[in-house]
């Protein structure tokens, strides 16, 4: 469970049933939304409301959701998930380079983009968790310790990081390459076999022999499943 503090959502998107369906599930999680139907509408909302998560669909009329997201970056402290009708990488890396933190393609399931949320929430805005525990899991950051149903897991400095690297995401698959950079760092230049090791060894300390916690997906990296 992940106790909330207010966490506040805007909805950018000129297609009403989509405002409507993203509105209504969100605010059923707890999160307090508001919801734009254009680029210059959500522009002058985001500076009275002042979002924490912003969900801001690409294709739009007048202002597209690049410009949107370029100005929002420049006026608020926000994280952005964007939204998309193509799943073409060229418009996930212009989205990335304007600002963005993540990325969906429509048609998608509520429940990844609730995944997604949280993930930017965890890594993002953690003071908004008053804790962060998901399944059998317990992660204290400030003590660099993790807890498995109640007791401290032994781990080396690394571990914690990849540990606290899978949590933080959980429910996301995350590549090789992903890992490599966020837990040993872009300079790393040893071989990527070094992500199998340290992942054998946490499920080792985690008894997961079946890999039902941290899941292997084959050419695609690695998901931890805790809910």
């Amino acid at each position: 469970m992940q106790k909330l503090k207010g966490i506040k959502i805007l909805i950018i998107d000129d297609e009403p049933n989509i405002l409507e369906f993203l509105a209504m599930g969100l605010l059923n999680e707890g999160f307090e939304v508001q919801t734009a139907p254009d680029g210059m509408a959500g522009i002058t909302l985001a500076k009275q409301f002042h979002p924490h998560i912003i969900i801001l669909d690409i294709m739009m009329p007048g202002m597209d959701g690049f410009e949107v997201c370029r100005m929002l970056k420049k006026l608020e402290q926000v994280s952005i998930i964007m939204l998309t009708a193509k799943d073409e990488v060229e418009d996930r890396v212009k989205g990335l380079r304007t600002g963005a933190d993540d990325y969906m393609a429509k048609p998608f399931s509520f429940e990844e983009l609730l995944a997604r949320i949280y993930a930017r929430v965890r890594n993002q805005f953690p003071h908004l968790l008053e804790e962060v525990a998901v399944g059998p899991l317990r992660m204290d950051d400030r003590r660099k310790e993790i807890l498995f149903h109640e007791k401290a897991l032994e781990l080396s400095p690394t571990e914690y990081e990849l540990l606290k690297f899978l949590i933080l995401n959980q429910g996301l698959v995350l590549s090789k390459s992903m890992i490599l950079d966020k837990v040993w760092g872009y300079d790393f230049v040893g071989d990527d076999n070094i992500v199998e090791v340290y992942i054998r060894s946490l499920r080792e300390k985690l008894g997961d022999k079946e890999h039902r916690l941290i899941r292997t997906l084959r050419g695609a990296g690695y998901r931890m499943d805790l809910l």
